[in-house]
């Protein structure tokens, strides 16, 4: 959840589809939808249907961060940021 908060940070107001999550976390899509739910559930992403680009391609569910979403996108990076690191360089 941390990666994919990550990326959707990058661009918090742009509407992104699901490939393109998926390319740009490396999660699959067993793993990348059901987190999406989760969160849209929790208030931390929005979801609507965005008409296809081009005639003939289905609609698809587009997402973003809702503020909630980024805030909490925020915390965990700034969390990271202050740990020091403590394991071992190979």
């Amino acid at each position: 959840m941390r990666l994919l908060l990550q990326v959707l940070a990058e661009e918090r107001y742009v509407w992104r589809h699901g490939y393109e999550l998926m390319k740009a976390t490396g999660l699959l899509s067993g793993t990348l939808y059901p987190l999406l739910m989760r969160m849209t559930e929790q208030g931390l992403v929005e979801a609507e249907w965005r008409e296809p680009a081009q005639p003939g391609r289905p609609a698809r569910h587009a997402y973003r961060l809702t503020a909630a979403g980024y805030v909490l996108a925020k915390e965990l990076a700034d969390t990271i940021a202050d740990r020091p690191f403590k394991g071992a360089l190979a």
